[in-house]
């Protein structure tokens, strides 16, 4: 396995890394709001948040912007060909097990590892270093031992 040079894009990940941290550096500064994913669209779906429209629009504004950004991607460069090369089911599987541990870690890798490292949440820093294990763990499982 080496590294496949022609895919590496330091310029594009920095820059996108930078927006991301600046997306949850305003979200908490302008709206007193953590940026994780998951908490915004599990509220968004609960009955209970819809009463108040200060609540729902935001999340709702936070959503839109997240399926819009690649549109307007594509109008200044072309998106890369997605690829699904594992079983459909499997990925399914693989969502649904995501979804449970967001809901058992109370939040996701960009709650926990984005905002919640840059408030030095230590529960945030637990979760993310167990996020990190887990996927070592599984990429060495199904690499090495399952191969």
């Amino acid at each position: 396995m080496g590294m496949n040079w022609e895919a590496f894009t330091p310029w594009s990940a920095l820059a996108g890394g930078v927006l991301i941290g600046l997306a949850a550096a305003l979200m908490v500064v302008l709206l007193g709001r953590i940026a994780g994913i998951s908490g915004i669209v599990g509220n968004l779906l609960q009955p209970a948040t819809w009463g108040s429209v200060k609540q729902w629009g935001w999340r709702v504004a936070f959503v839109v912007g997240m399926v819009a950004a690649p549109v307007v991607w594509q109008w200044f460069a072309p998106l890369p060909a997605m690829e699904m090369p594992a079983n459909p089911w499997a990925i399914v599987l693989a969502g649904l097990l995501v979804g449970f541990g967001t809901r058992l870690g109370s939040g996701c890798t960009s709650g926990h590892g984005v905002c919640g490292l840059s408030r030095l949440s230590l529960r945030s820093l637990a979760a993310t270093l167990m996020f990190m294990a887990t996927g070592v763990l599984t990429v060495f499982v199904v690499r090495h031992v399952l191969a």
